[in-house]
């Protein structure tokens, strides 16, 4: 299992994380695809259920493996009158984060998400003195936690979180369908530009996206903020989706989440995938979710005759025009070759499904961050 940097966290995790929202099953199920992830390499795992029963199996299928696993617990998250609930009350959210660490058996959670914040009042909200966030900066002070992450769904409120310095991750919608959402793009961006690790969830839209219809109606909550309706015209494989998720800047980890150890053993299929099962550009067009002339990053380019990693190279350089960084120019020299190894030849143009003046972009790349 590959692993990346979680923004300026320096956690390393890898890249095919775990959601475990439908792990709600009998514990022996449960605990099966839990110890298969983390024998497949999978060391993030989102825990935002707070059903004690939940907990309680969840904290016995991690005893023995707290060391190899990074835990991501939601502050916000409570479980009331026989369900999944949402607070902002900081007495009650305590309750449930104390709750969290006694029955996962730990004294800190990795990660502590603002559970769930759509919408600029809810945001003024938790963001307000002696709010949510006040509180998990509490909580890191004392140890309880090591890092301050936000979950949301809106673009609006996302942005402001990660442009506000205040978090150090963030946990957002990323899927096929929502590629071209208002904003997200620029979104994904300033995760990178602010060092922000980016958490992606929802890569199967819910599940909708590997569903045999052709009709998908996407809502709020899977989207990113909007809802809409989109028209598959071929099937679309959990590594497709997954491969497209891990190919937009900013991504750190993906969380897709699985009930059972088929859809386990779906997602991590990824890692041992050839380029050819990965290829998502005729899924792409197939949704006409994208913009004639911008890069996906897909490399249905290559290969090229000077060995540039095209997709890496253009989203480096698309980083960079919003800030050079020195973290964004070592990235860049870092690269085996770079732009100013095109020789201009147009192979790739020939090839791109978007359009994308792929040789005027490693002119302007070697100008920028040459």
């Amino acid at each position: 299992m590959q692993t990346r940097k979680l923004g300026r966290t320096g956690l390393e995790v890898s890249r095919i994380g775990l959601g475990t929202e439908y792990l709600n099953l009998p514990e022996e199920e449960a605990t099966a695809v839990i110890h298969a992830a983390i024998a497949g390499g999978v060391n993030f795992f989102d825990l935002f259920f707070a059903q004690p029963k939940f907990r309680d199996q969840m904290g016995r299928a991690f005893q023995g493996h707290r060391a190899d696993v990074l835990l991501a617990a939601h502050l916000g998250a409570i479980f009331s009158n026989g369900q999944e609930e949402r607070t902002r009350d900081p007495q009650v959210s305590e309750q449930f984060f104390l709750d969290f660490l006694s029955r996962y058996h730990t004294e800190y959670a990795d990660v502590l998400f603002v559970h769930n914040s759509d919408g600029q009042e809810d945001y003024d909200e938790v963001m307000k003195p002696g709010g949510l966030l006040d509180q998990a900066k509490r909580y890191q002070k004392e140890g309880k936690t090591h890092f301050i992450g936000f979950s949301g769904h809106t673009v609006a409120t996302a942005l402001q979180a990660v442009e506000s310095g205040q978090i150090d991750v963030l946990m957002f919608p990323v899927n096929l369908a929502a590629h071209v959402v208002q904003g997200k793009k620029e979104l994904l961006q300033a995760c990178a530009a602010h060092n922000v690790g980016l958490v992606a969830m929802k890569p199967f839209g819910g599940g909708k996206l590997l569903q045999p219809e052709n009709k998908l109606k996407m809502d709020f909550w899977l989207s990113g903020g909007n809802e809409y309706q989109v028209e598959k015209k071929a099937p679309i494989t959990p590594v497709q989706c997954l491969a497209y998720v891990l190919a937009q800047a900013g991504v750190s980890t993906v969380v897709p989440g699985c009930k059972d150890l088929d859809q386990l053993a779906a997602a991590l299929a990824f890692e041992e995938a050839t380029e050819a099962e990965k290829d998502f550009s005729a899924v792409v067009s197939d949704f006409q979710q994208y913009v004639t002339g911008e890069c996906v990053y897909c490399n249905h380019c290559l290969p090229c005759p000077s060995v540039i990693d095209i997709g890496q190279t253009i989203r480096l350089f698309e980083l960079a025009q919003a800030g050079l960084t020195a973290e964004l120019r070592a990235a860049y020299k870092s690269l085996s070759a770079d732009a100013s190894d095109c020789i201009f030849c147009g192979d790739c143009e020939t090839r791109c499904p978007f359009d994308v003046a792929v040789m005027k972009k490693m002119e302007q790349a070697a100008a920028l961050l040459g």
